[in-house]
């Protein structure tokens, strides 16, 4: 009996957890198809029946967000700004992280308290004067003026992240690794970065998502069409006196298609990344 009871509870609890996970999988998805299918609407349609399913399909609403908000070119634009900026952050931040989190000198504390302060920082404290300095030395309509603002602002995360990730690493492979006679480098590309790869792609994956949908830093040193990026085009299809919803639904569902194809490419290797390790005793 009371074995049975027991296989009730668990299945009675499984069943409520299942219940909330699919509750939150349709809450998550349920505004993205509501956006996809209002894109295949045409204007009156949207208005008169936002719910509804659309009568014909409308596929003419993605050739024209794409061909008048240049999205083709503000989408490479994003792509330059976001692989450039997330390789040069995985980089920089791991070493900064390993050098904080596994090496031992007098000021790695202050360096990550530091480290920490630049987390605290908003942007919008810094704008006007990166802004002035920028258009001193001619960085503004250029993509690398974005990149190194994306760069300063995502290094503190990365290095805090992965220094947790680095110090749970066993000591005793880089002691091994010394007296085997591997110079520093040779233990932070061999045996710290593989065996951290579960944080790079956590890191890399909040990286590219939050530099692929910032808009502040690029409407302000960013005024040449040809320059600007996705977000920033994204903003051209709502008008001062009437916007048509949606083709600006069908420019917004060709801007998240590539951090969706980002994320499903890499989301199995940081499940896997969860299981690798390595403990030796």
């Amino acid at each position: 009996m009371m074995n049975s009871k027991k296989k009730k509870k668990v299945k009675i609890s499984s069943i409520v957890i299942y219940l909330f996970f699919a509750f939150m999988t349709v809450l998550y998805i349920a505004p993205i198809g509501w956006v996809g299918i209002s894109s295949l609407k045409t204007r009156k349609e949207l208005i008169k029946s936002p719910f509804g399913w659309p009568e014909e399909l409308q596929f003419g609403n993605y050739s024209y967000a794409w061909t008048a908000g240049k999205l083709g070119k503000a989408m490479l634009n994003s792509l330059i700004v976001c692989v450039v900026t997330l390789l040069l952050t995985l980089l920089i931040g791991c070493m900064c992280a390993f050098a904080v989190g596994c090496l031992r000198w007098k000021l790695a504390n202050a360096a990550m308290t530091y480290i920490l302060v630049g987390m605290m920082i908003p942007v919008h404290c810094v704008l006007i004067p990166l802004f002035t300095r920028f258009a001193k030395v001619g960085l503004t309509d250029n993509l690398l003026g974005l990149i190194l603002p994306y760069l300063t602002f995502g290094l503190p995360t990365t290095i805090f992240i992965m220094a947790g990730f680095f110090k749970s690493i066993p000591k005793e492979l880089f002691e091994s690794a010394c007296i085997d006679g591997c110079s520093i480098y040779r233990i932070f590309f061999s045996i710290a970065l593989p065996l951290s790869r579960t944080g790079m792609f956590v890191t890399g994956l909040m990286t590219f998502v939050a530099n692929w949908n910032e808009l502040l830093m690029a409407m302000v040193f960013i005024s040449d069409d040809t320059k600007k990026t996705l977000p920033v085009a994204l903003s051209k299809f709502v008008g001062p006196y009437q916007t048509n919803y949606a083709q600006m639904f069908a420019a917004i569902i060709i801007a998240i298609i590539p951090t969706i194809i980002v994320y499903c490419a890499f989301s199995n290797q940081i499940v896997d990344g969860l299981t690798t390790g390595a403990v030796k005793g």
